[in-house]
């Protein structure tokens, strides 16, 4: 038995490339959560990551961001309106972290750089999603008398 193509909405290229790009920065949530993880309970940098041997700074960011990033990638991945909300915080923190409070963290201009690249990228497809939404309400529109 064939499922019903009337019963589910016909999702357009815009629709669909955004869930992609979603479901990307989710992988990369889920990828930055494993290295807080990991520094945290000494599985990476030699262990000189563990818990109780960083400064008060880095446990507090440390145990924020292996919260964070998790339950972002979980709400990116499943494409909810909460997901970039809490996307928005974790990178806001790291974008704090290693730009504004660099001599307590260091320098980490790649994550920097990535993080406003990705909320360049949502902006424009938020942007994309409106106009296409605006389209078809004024077809909808057109068509009633």
């Amino acid at each position: 038995m064939e499922p019903d193509s009337q019963s589910a909405p016909k999702r357009s290229l815009t629709e669909t490339l955004f869930v992609i790009f979603l479901r990307m920065v989710a992988v990369a949530c889920l990828w930055f959560a494993l290295q807080y993880w990991g520094m945290l309970v000494g599985y990476s940098a030699s262990g000189s990551g563990r818990f109780d041997l960083i400064a008060l700074p880095w446990k507090v960011v440390g145990t924020s961001l292996a919260v964070l990033f998790p339950i972002a990638a979980l709400g990116l991945w499943l494409c909810v309106s909460w997901g970039p909300v809490i996307w928005a915080l974790g990178a806001g923190t790291q974008v704090l972290m290693y730009g504004l409070w660099s001599p307590t963290f260091g320098h980490n201009s790649l994550a920097v750089t990535m993080h406003a690249v990705v909320a360049a990228v949502y902006i424009v497809f938020r942007f994309a999603l409106w106009l296409e939404m605006r389209h078809k309400g004024e077809e909808i529109r057109v068509d009633l008398p």
